[in-house]
Order: structure tokens, then sequence, then C-alpha cells
């Protein structure tokens, strides 16, 4: 599949400030663990709170700009519609089913529907774990905000769930590469693979 210029810049973009933006959160995380378990030291980044809380804050600013930018050219370029509509919950099923049964077919140049539909989704994680990053970073500014998500530890959980489903997201989306690399020079390069490659 051929993607423009700026899907690719800011898809290289997203890709190293979530990296950044999960290991800083996790070292976060671990200075007042909520669910029982830690992250190992090298899973984090920033070395203790006040360098992982330095990495999120900053890391945080490109990823925003980043992601204006891309939702501003998906929105007035069209590419959201074209590459992400329509969402027909009968096609999703059969294409989930086949995917189960590895049988998911791949065809070049448009996304299948489970493709669009996890697209959709992890845009609206991105969406939920802004807002619920708001809320932590500004509670007392934002408190609206941080009350319409339950109050600010209700916040902290939503936060680290959204994260915990984009995490998942990118663990799906680097195992279908593997499987399927011919995707991958369209995302460097711009052009379709070379012939031969699978």
């Amino acid at each position: 599949m051929r993607h423009p210029l700026l899907v690719r810049i800011t898809h290289w973009i997203n890709a190293f400030a979530m990296v950044c933006m999960s290991m800083s959160g996790w070292g976060i995380y671990n200075a007042s663990p909520f669910f029982g378990f830690r992250f190992p030291a090298w899973a984090t980044l920033g070395g203790w709170l006040g360098g992982s809380i330095a990495w999120h804050l900053a890391v945080m600013w490109l990823l925003v700009a980043n992601g204006l930018v891309y939702g501003l050219f998906g929105v007035l370029c069209g590419h959201f519609r074209r590459r992400l509509l329509p969402l027909r919950p009968r096609e999703m099923l059969t294409d989930i089913v086949a995917a189960l049964q590895l049988r998911l077919a791949h065809r070049g140049g448009t996304y299948n529907a489970v493709q669009r539909a996890s697209y959709v989704g992890v845009l609206l994680l991105g969406l939920l774990i802004l807002a619920s990053g708001l809320a932590l970073w500004k509670p007392v500014q934002l408190q609206v905000l941080a009350q319409a998500l339950g109050g600010y530890e209700a916040a902290r959980r939503i936060h680290f769930l959204a994260m915990a489903g984009i995490v998942a997201f990118a663990i799906l989306h680097l195992a279908m590469v593997a499987l399927v690399p011919r995707t991958l020079p369209g995302m460097i390069t711009g052009g379709a693979p070379p012939k031969g490659v699978p």
C-alpha cells in the first residue's frame, strides 16, 4: 500500500514517541502502583520518578503536535474517510473469524475490516489517553475534565488501561508486519515492495 509522505513521517514520529511515553509512564506508575505489580527497571525510562515525569511531559508535546498534524491531514484531506471507513459490523465479524482461522486475506491498497476497526480503535484510545493525561497533569485547572472521568484516581486507571490498549495494538501491529512483510516498504519509502517480496 502506498502511503503519503506526511503519513509516513507522522507514523515514525508516533512510534518513537509512544515508546518513550510508555516507558516513562511505566516509570511513573512504578512510583505508586495500583495493580499490585511493577514494571522491571529496564523497561522504564527516566531512572527515577522525576526523570520519568520529565521524559513523559517532554515527549507529550511531540506526540500531541504530531497527532494534531496527522489528525488534521486525516480529516481535511479525506485520508480517514478513504482508508478507515466504512465500518460494517457484519464485515468485521467475517474478517475476525477469518483472522482467527489464519485465513484473512490481505488485499494490497486497502485495509480489511479488522484493520480499519483496529486503527479507529487506537485513534479513539489516543483521544482517551490524551483526555485522562490532561486530567492527571492539571487536575485543579481541569477539574471538570477530571470529574467527568470519575476523579483523579479513576483517571489514573483509565490512562493506564488506555496505554495498555495502545501497547496491545502495537504488538499486534508488529506481529502482522512480521506475518506480511511486504507491507513495510510502503511505510518507509511510500512505494510498493519489490517484486518477489512476500
